[in-house]
């Protein structure tokens, strides 16, 4: 920031389980800097940094929130971050943009599930780390539990920051350090500047990790954790080397930024912002970048001209003349650049590697309540994908449905009351359709005749189709068979036209047929009734009534699913997936957990992400990607079979 060497330039996410205390933290850390004269408080609805509409009628966090403070002639960035998993979009982006965190512990919970994801997260980006306890003002809590807690479910290279740091961790950080272990085994002791160098060197490198005692309630242990933050956090120029890909190269690098490089940096974030519009959040890892000016945009591979660059205090921002090493800013209207882009100034073009992030968990169809709404649709839904990668849009091009997708059923909820309120667009959720398909299992010949006579000019056409069916994957195949002029050749691609309508509409429940082959043989025409509609509607029929006698079957699709769960759980979830006609295709150990990769029906995964998250206590997650179409079981078929039926009915009664 302005005025501030990248030495005394911090970067911070706060993270933790959901209710551990971030956005009061926060709050505690901007009023004992100054930064803000009164405290506030999330039940209040009037924090800096849950000020969206959405967050203060839940009072939790939804998005991650830009702070800033000044302690000690440093200048710290902070990132307030979700605690659902349902966000956990949010503090991926988040971590990208910081160069350490604050891990909160509620200390009456002591180390909870999203406590160890947030943990995995700091340990896959490499970050460093402070642990906060928090709450330690509650009755009956025993410290030395959540100690033994944070170090059996995160790490035991932990050292408790007091005025004196305790013996019993002395040896632990003269560990880090070949010399000054030599020195304490020798002597058997170090002195605390020794041990307080050695530590920050080790916080850094995140080999060890400093815990705070406190309460955010009481305004205890707030200075501590701000000395911890300037004393053992790293610098923009001591964080870990990020690996990044040149772009003419495309080979990877890594970069350890310096005061001298140039200009790189990463767009991490987008905000709609209802006054100044599209914001995009910017990390500058090295060099300087100025208002009014220019960058190049390595992702796009072009020049974008910029407008005015702001500092976040949540949702307010204030104008700064220029940005460098360390800053975490914003930047309105950018034309070309968006979410994931890397800024560089053109003379060293360095690639910052897409964030890979996990895949949706639950899906809901959605459809307009009204024709304005319908207009206005898209615009809403591109806005919100903008800002959150994790939510995601598509089109079922079978069953015609429009897919919302996200990380649970609160992500999916609050993105359809953003949709009311920001966008003025009302929509109805619904289950997704699931996109069965049909097919045949034997040979079948059948005739199909249309004739019509109702004054002047008929209609007439006839065609026998043989219909067999095909391996599966075959698809479909027309063969014309027609000899002897049964059928006059310009009639033919009629009857294939109404063959393959047909096909899409199905014959069994109305879902496409698939893997046939069908063959048009003989039929029958009139010099003067016959036309091209009779014969596409003689080969529906034909096609409609062959498939009912080839032994009609319903493939339905199944699904390559990959759960990862602790250990504790294998058993009640391997169960869960053989009463969902799961197979388990096999079992491995990575780490703690045990990952279950099974074959399981579409159909019985639409709450899938809702019974996981029940039967693991929020414990486990899992992937899903289409695998391929099978025959689906008799039950199942009698089943879509009668919705079918209970479908059609409705509709002829409209």
């Amino acid at each position: 920031m302005e005025g501030f060497e990248p030495k005394m330039i911090r970067s911070i996410a706060l993270v933790s389980h959901a209710q551990a205390g971030k956005t009061s933290l926060s709050e505690s850390l901007l009023f004992t800097c100054g930064a803000t004269s009164r405290l506030g408080r999330p039940e209040d609805g009037n924090t800096l940094s849950d000020y969206n509409a959405d967050e203060i009628e839940r009072k939790i966090s939804i998005n991650s929130s830009v702070l800033n403070c000044t302690y000690k002639g440093h200048y710290i960035h902070i990132i307030d971050t979700p605690g659902y998993a349902d966000f956990i979009g949010e503090i991926y982006a988040s971590l990208r943009a910081v160069d350490s965190g604050v891990v909160l512990i509620d200390a009456s919970a002591g180390v909870e599930v999203g406590t160890e994801r947030v943990w995995s997260m700091l340990e896959e980006y490499n970050l460093a780390r402070v642990i906060f306890i928090n709450k330690t003002d509650k009755e009956n809590i025993n410290l030395e539990n959540v100690l033994k807690d944070i170090q059996e479910g995160l790490s035991r290279k932990i050292v408790i920051i007091g005025k004196e740091l305790r013996e019993s961790d002395l040896e632990t950080i003269a560990e880090t350090d070949d010399a000054l272990l030599e020195k304490y085994l020798e002597q058997g002791s170090i002195t605390q500047e020794e041990a307080r160098g050695a530590l920050r060197k080790a916080c850094c490198q995140a080999k060890i990790f400093p815990v705070i005692i406190g309460s955010v309630h009481k305004q205890e242990g707030i200075k501590e954790l701000l000395e911890a933050i300037i004393n053992y956090l790293p610098n923009p120029l001591e964080r870990p080397a990020l690996t990044l890909i040149d772009a003419k190269t495309k080979e990877e690098k890594n970069f350890s930024p310096s005061a001298s490089d140039p200009l790189c940096g990463l767009v991490f974030r987008s905000i709609s912002d209802p006054y100044v519009g599209q914001l995009s959040l910017l990390r500058i890892f090295s060099g300087k970048l100025a208002s009014n000016a220019s960058f190049f945009n390595v992702t796009k591979d072009t020049q974008e001209r910029i407008g005015q660059i702001y500092s976040l205090q949540g949702k307010n921002q204030t104008a700064i003349a220029s940005a460098s090493c360390g800053d975490i800013v914003a930047i309105a209207k950018l034309k070309l650049t968006t979410t994931g882009d890397s800024a560089s100034d053109g003379t060293r073009n360095l690639l910052f590697k897409a964030v890979e992030l996990p895949e949706p968990a639950i899906s809901s169809s959605i459809k307009p309540k009204s024709r304005a709404d319908e207009e206005k649709i898209s615009i809403a839904l591109h806005k919100l994908t903008a800002e959150d990668p994790t939510f995601q849009v598509s089109r079922d091009t079978q069953t015609k449905e429009m897919l919302i997708s996200g990380m649970g059923d609160l992500h999916l909820d609050i993105m359809v009351t953003r949709m009311r309120r920001r966008f003025n667009v009302d929509v109805e959720m619904g289950t997704p359709k699931v996109a069965y398909k049909e097919t045949i299992s034997k040979v079948a010949k059948v005739q199909g005749k249309y004739k019509k006579q109702s004054g002047g000019r008929g209609q007439y056409g006839d065609v026998w189709l043989q219909i067999e069916p095909l391996p599966r994957g075959g698809n479909f195949e027309f063969v014309d068979k027609i000899f002897g002029g049964a059928i006059p050749r310009n009639y033919v691609p009629s009857v294939e036209k109404g063959v393959r309508q047909a096909c899409v509409e199905g014959a069994l429940a109305g879902y496409p047929i698939q893997d046939i082959k069908v063959t048009v043989y003989d039929g029958s025409y009139h010099e003067v009734d016959s036309s091209d509609m009779a014969f596409q509607i003689a080969a529906g029929m034909a096609l409609r009534k062959g498939i009912l006698e080839a032994g009609p079957k319903l493939l339905e699709p199944i699904m390559d699913v990959e759960i990862a769960i602790p250990d504790d759980y294998t058993g009640q979830i391997s169960g869960d997936l053989n009463s969902r006609r799961g197979r388990i295709m096999g079992i491995e150990a990575t780490g703690k957990k045990q990952k279950i990769k099974a074959q399981v029906p579409l159909s019985e995964m639409f709450k899938y992400a809702n019974d996981l998250r029940s039967m693991t206590a929020g414990r486990g997650t899992y992937s899903m990607r289409f695998s391929h179409y099978e025959e689906a079981p008799q039950k199942v078929v009698l089943e879509v079979v009668n919705a079918a039926k209970a479908r059609q009915q409705q509709e002829e009664k409209k």
